[in-house]
Parts: C-alpha cells; structure tokens; sequence
C-alpha cells in the first residue's frame, strides 16, 4: 500500500522523521518498503494567472502571454500549450527557477518575441508523465504564491508491504491508529458528518446470498455533475498513492479506499432494472467488465444484480454496462461487507486483480460500511452536486462475524516474552489497540474490535504486546533448555542415510510444489483420482501430486532445456492420495523418488560414451535398498505402469508388499515434459523399506570355504532372480555367497534357453565341510531347480 506521509500526518503526527517513522512502523511488523519524494526537485515556481493569452506572430503553435505572478510587472512568457487560455490560474517558473534534472529558467527570445519564464506541465515538475498541455489549477490558487508550498510538495509517498492478516492497516485510519498506539498519542479523526436525505428515492435490496454478503448498503445520489473535476488536493492525494484520476465519482470511492480501507463502488442508477441483489452467479454466466474483457462466471461467484442482469463482480470489479460516465446523472451508491471466503480467489481465476479484493479477500471491518457511505456522500456532494436519498440497509445478522473474545494468562506472557510487563501497562497497549479489556484472575480477558481478524488465540494477543512493547526492548538472553540424545531405533534407517546413498551415485536432491500440472498428472495416473485446489495459483499448479514423477520429469526438461543433458535428481516428499476412509479424505504418504537422463557417465577416452539404461538404475535403487538393510527380501517383478514403458518397468516388492516402482519413462510423455532422450525413473514408499531386522553377530568361521560353479539351461523367461531365491532355500545356513556371473544364449544354446552361470560359496561354522556334504548340497540344488524350472545342467 502507497500513501502520503503527510495525509497520515493530518491524523497523527508524532516527532519523528520520515526515516524514524518508517523504521517504527517496520518493527511493528508493518514492513515499510520504500519512500521517495512525491515531486521532482524544483524551485522558483510561483501560481500565476495568465491575463492574456494572443497567437505568437511568428509561429503558428505558440502563444504569446502576459502573466500576474503577484508582482508589480507581468511577465512575458511564450507558451506552446493549446490548454493555455485568459483568466487560467498555472504554475510559473520564473526566470531563476531550477526543474528537474538541473533545467534552468532563464530569459530568452522565442520566434523574435520575449520570454520571461515557463508555464509548467505536471511531467516537468515530476508530479506525472502527462505531457498534455500545462497545470490548470483551481481558482482559488493564491496568485505569487509558493507553487511547492501552496501543493505541499515537499511530502514523502511510503509504501508499506503488509502481511494479509493486517488488512486493517489497509487505509490510513488503521495505519493512524497503530502509528497512534506506537507513540501513545491520540488520533485527530476528521469529522465524518451523517448527510441528510433531501429526496425519498430508495432501490430496494435483496440478499439472496447472505452468507457471502451479510450486509449491503445502498444510496440514490441523484442530479450529479460527474464533468465537474475532481479537486486538485484529491487528485493529488490519489496521485501520492499510486492512484490515478479518472471521474468525480471513481475518485471519490478511491480516495475513501485509502483513507478508510473500505472499498466502495458506484453504479449508474439509469441501468439498473428494479431491485439490486446479491447473489451467486448463475454457471457460465456471461458479464462484461469495465475493462471491456467479457468474462463466464461459475456459480460460486457472488455478484451484485438487478431483477435482468448482473451489473458487477461483487468485491473485485464493475460491469461495463452499470459503471459511471461522463452522461449519467444518477448513481446508486454501493457500500457492502463481503465474507472474505466469498471473495478469496476469485479476482485470480479471472487473471483480476484489483484493490477492493485485496481488501476484500483479507477482510474489511463489518461495522465500517455506514462511515464509508457517509464520507463518500460528503465528498461527492461536495464535489458534483445532487439530491441525496436514504441509506437502506439489507443485514443478515446471523451471517456477520461475532467478535471474538481471547483469555490472556499473566504468567502465559511473561513465559513467552521472558520479562514482566506491568499489568497497567499491558491493559494500555491492548485498549489503545482497540481491545475491550477486562482483568480476571489469571490476567485479562479481551474482546477484540470487528477490524482485526487475525486475533484469534492467546499467542495472537502476546505477539500485540510484544509489538507495541518493542521488539528491540525486549532484551537478549540465551535460552536454556536441557539438552537429552534423541532416541532413534536402531531398525529405522535415516531418510539422511538414503540421501547420503544417491548423492554418492550423482544425484542431486530437488524441491519440487506438492500442486502440479492436472494435464501432465492425468496422463502418468490416467486412473487416479487426484485432489483438486478450490484457489490454485495458477491453473499450472491446480493440483495435488499423486507421486513425485510429476515434478522431477518437468525438473529434468528444464534442466535439459539449459545444456544440461546428463540429469540426476532425487526428492523425498508427500504424495497425496484421495481416500475417504483416511483423515479428511486424504491419504499422505512420504516417496522417494528419482528420475536419470542421459550417459552413465561423462565421455572418456577409454570407456567413449554409453546411455543410461534399466539396469544401471535398477543397480541403484538396489544401493538404496541395501543401505536399508532390505535388499535380501525385497525382489523386482515385471509388472506394466501407466507411466513407464510396457517392457522396461517393474514393481518392487519387500515380501508381498509392492513398495514402488521403476523403469524407463513411456516415450509418448518424453515431448510432454521436454526430455531429450531417454529417462529411467523410480519411487520408493518410505515407510515400506526404511526399517530394516537388525543383525544378530555369530563368530567368524575358521574354517574354509569352497566354491562349486554351476551351469544352467532355462527358458528365456525364467528371472535369474527367481532361480537364485530357490537356490538360498536350499543352502541355508551353509551357503555364504551366492553370485550369478554369467548370462548367455547363443552357440551351442537351444533356441529359446539361455545359460545362466552361478558361483555358490559354501562354509560351515563348527567344521571343515567334506566332499560328500557340498556334492549332496549340490545335487539338491540341481534337483530343486530341475523340479521348479525344469532347469537342466550345461555339459559344455
């Protein structure tokens, strides 16, 4: 929020320095950005009025004048301006005068003919960019006086950064009050008179939605001149607060924004058709907005109405069709409490963004609404004219927010700021604040005020006193806490330790939203159904992420995107799984996931250059898994996914427990997500492998080991993987080692077998083991895998 320093300080005006102010504010958590000057540096510009205003007898696009600078001589001055006219009060710089960007005034013949100086626009005394003619001021501009002095040009525009639980400070009666409460000192409230109705017009309203508009109050203002101009101290106060001048009307519900925080709009009365109501939005409901953009509402759109149409967006923006122009005469003045949660995401969807939602969306004070008609009725009246009607007002009661009453506990505050504040002086702070404060035995109850949404609970309150005290009064001290070793079981492996592992094969971990693309999450979960944001940031990120391929495979293609063709990331997180029988009908799981793209390692002179493939991926997810001391039962199984590609994916299993997933990534989603290449991912649940049987020590055997090599014909689609799970059934506790070092079809291999070569290593604890023992152990294996696999031993 932008505002005038010296517009607050017609509020409030404490001894202390633009620099002090903004600092004060800053730590009081109003986050003061920025300040700069509200005009350029100048001097020497004098309000003139111009006495005569002739045709320059050398050129036909200038103007020869006499201008009253409130001396005894008028000054001669050519003027190019075609808004240059007799009898027009304008800001002179006389000869002297220095501009902005060093330009100095002096005397000088233009076209043969004197000039004694420069009628000035707003651009070059750094008040605009308008370049359209020269400053009109007022009438009642004091002639020879001060132009910086007269405007009060010498102002400071500060723009605050505020957190959205202050919306309350979202005007400059709320940043008064706490700038007030901050220096304890008083608030020179400008007198807010009720208006009186002159004329008995009323437009009845009707709340068809009262639950996202308890109030709403409107006024008939007829026979305004909306071609008046707006004042120029109103123009200039919109201006320092970023805010442009458009018509009388506009610019008077703007500068109430900003003085009380409260939004407001008008509406050309010849447009609306009977009654105004509030309601939702029909679906798909067509309306054209004052930016001209023809907009399809969705249901939970609140708009305002009459009995045919809808004339606005309630809360974010005007419809052409009712908006103020230059051609009306009556305006129905609106002033309404929308319920946040009515607004919340609504100027978004639209790609809107205006200051009544900012406001809206984070809550206006409920009992504001008769102040702001109020003011606003003044000005306007003030300013254009007109027979004012009767406020009506339509209330739902049962709708409005409730103040809320908090319990805050003396020995609670001083535990959490660690010092004593006098008890007098907490129950200042909170009454300055606005509180109701009441003092009980444990400390004080408080009702808070319509305007602060955010106080909720007893922290809310200590954070208000903490503020208010001081944050630099608060003084230093290290904590002291009894420090004990955590407790880790010795089963549990570390996500720590997981990620120590796939850094180690080149990995690298990424941080990727838990809200995706819903396009690319339907194409690799075709089937799931996913959780959809009812606010999303963008239609991009709409949606929850039902595993962690999403994120990564769009991380991978940016990266590649960047000359990065060789990519290795891994991230641990949630995926969100909708499931009714689960807390809130969402089931939160923590995955380990990865995604490789490119050559297994970088090119070499000896090695050149080789593709990542399967199994190079499959190695280190089995890495992993060993780490977590879950290799020996865990087992890999072809099995088809969605996302991957149909003959090169698996599913990993621990026992009979599918834990995850990996394979190569189908390549009708490589265009998808701008991969180049092939991509090989995989994803683990945590909670499924991460506990690990702790390992029982037995002595180391004396005695030796023996090696005894096997070879094996079996049909092509017999997994070794099976074969050497049958084989450590039979081995037992004899068998130490077990290696598959050879896997071969070709000459002298049937068609359709293949070989596969298997080292057993064989000891025993308490003996030497002896021929007859490993030829026994031998021949069951053999047996064992002709009876399972039809297995058949390789004679050469």
């Amino acid at each position: 929020m932008k505002f005038s320093e010296q517009w607050l300080r017609e509020w409030v005006n404490p001894q202390l320095n633009t620099e002090a102010l903004a600092e004060q504010l800053s730590m009081a958590g109003l986050e003061v950005d920025g300040f700069e000057p509200v005009a350029g540096e100048f001097n020497g510009v004098v309000v003139g009025q111009v006495i005569s205003c002739a045709q320059h007898p050398n050129a036909d696009k200038l103007q020869v004048t006499k201008v009253d600078v409130g001396t005894n001589e008028l000054l001669d001055i050519v003027c190019g301006a075609t808004n240059c006219r007799m009898g027009l009060k304008v800001a002179v710089a006389t000869v002297g005068a220095v501009l902005p960007g060093d330009f100095k005034i002096k005397k000088s013949k233009l076209r043969g003919e004197p000039s004694h100086g420069m009628l000035c626009s707003a651009s070059e005394l750094g008040l605009s960019e308008d370049h359209e003619g020269i400053m009109e001021l007022p009438e009642d501009a004091p002639i020879g006086q001060d132009f910086r002095v007269w405007l009060n040009l010498d102002d400071k525009a500060l723009d605050i950064d505020l957190t959205p639980n202050r919306a309350d400070c979202l005007g400059i009666r709320g940043l008064a009050r706490e700038v007030g409460v901050l220096n304890d000192i008083d608030v020179n409230t400008p007198d807010m008179p009720s208006v009186p109705a002159t004329i008995s017009d009323v437009r009845g309203i009707s709340l068809v939605a009262p639950e996202g508009c308890p109030r709403y109050l409107g006024r008939i203002i007829r026979n305004v001149d909306v071609t008046k101009p707006t004042p120029l101290w109103l123009q200039e106060r919109l201006r320092r607060s970023g805010i442009r001048s458009i018509d009388p009307v506009v610019d008077v519900t703007n500068y109430v924004l900003i003085e009380l925080g409260h939004p407001m709009h008008g509406f050309d009365l010849s447009a609306i058709s009977g009654d105004v109501q509030v309601r939702w939005a029909s679906n798909d409901e067509e309306m054209t907005l004052l930016d001209g953009q023809t907009v399809k509402l969705q249901d939970d759109v609140l708009v305002i109405a009459d009995a045919e149409k809808a004339l606005a967006m309630a809360g974010v923006f005007g419809g052409e069709g009712s908006g103020v122009t230059s051609a009306t005469r009556d305006i129905f003045l609106e002033s309404a409490f929308f319920s946040p949660n009515a607004i919340m995401g609504r100027a978004r969807r639209y790609g809107l963004h205006t200051d009544a939602s900012h406001r809206y969306e984070r809550g206006v004070d409920p009992e504001l609404q008769h102040t702001a008609m109020e003011r606003a009725t003044q000005l306007i009246i003030a300013i254009c004219g007109g027979d004012v009607g009767p406020v009506v007002e339509a209330k739902s009661q049962d709708h409005l927010p409730n103040p809320a009453g908090v319990t805050l506990r003396a020995q609670r505050l001083e535990k959490v700021l660690g010092l004593v504040i006098e008890p007098r002086q907490v129950e200042s702070m909170l009454q300055r604040l606005g509180f109701a404060v009441t003092k009980s035995t444990e400390g004080w109850h408080v009702v808070v005020p319509t305007y602060r949404f955010d106080i909720q609970i007893e922290e809310d309150l200590i954070e208000e006193v903490a503020r208010v005290y001081g944050y630099n009064n608060i003084p230093v001290e290290a904590p002291q806490a009894a420090l004990r070793m955590q407790r880790t079981p010795e089963a549990k492996t570390s996500l720590r330790t997981l990620k120590q592992v796939l850094i180690a094969q080149g990995y690298q971990e990424a941080i990727t939203y838990s809200f995706v693309d819903p396009k690319q999450q339907e194409l690799l979960y075709p089937q799931q159904e996913t959780l959809v944001l009812p606010h999303p940031i963008s239609v991009e990120m709409s949606s929850m992420r039902l595993g962690l391929w999403p994120g990564l495979l769009a991380a991978a293609g940016y990266n590649q995107k960047r000359q990065q063709q060789n990519v290795r990331l891994f991230e641990s997180g949630l995926r969100f799984v909708p499931d009714a029988q689960a807390e809130n009908g969402i089931r939160q799981e923590p995955m380990l996931a990865g995604v490789m793209v490119g050559t297994l390692q970088g090119e070499h002179w000896a090695d050149g250059v080789r593709p990542a493939d399967f199994f190079d991926l499959k190695g280190h997810v089995e890495r992993l898994l060993c780490a977590a001391g879950g290799a020996t039962d865990v087992r890999f199984v072809a099995e088809a996914h969605s996302a991957l590609h149909p003959g090169q994916s698996a599913a990993v299993y621990r026992g009979d427990v599918r834990i995850g997933y990996l394979g190569a990534l189908h390549p009708q989603f490589e265009k998808t997500f701008g991969i180049k290449g092939r991509a090989f991912v995989f994803e683990l649940a945590l909670n499924e492998f991460t506990t690990k049987k702790i390992p029982n020590a037995i002595p180391v055997s004396r005695y030796p080991s023996i090696r005894r090599d096997i070879a094996v014909l079996v049909e092509q689609h017999v997994t070794a993987g099976n074969i050497l799970d049958s084989i450590r059934k039979v081995g037992a506790n004899q068998l130490v080692d077990l290696n598959l070092f050879d896997v071969y079809t070709g000459d002298n291999v049937p068609a359709g077998k293949k070989s596969l070569a298997i080292a057993l290593t064989l000891q025993a604890q308490d003996r030497t083991l002896e021929d007859s023992e490993v030829n026994a152990l031998m021949s069951q294996v053999v047996e064992v895998l002709e009876n399972d696999f039809n297995a058949v031993l390789r004679d050469s």
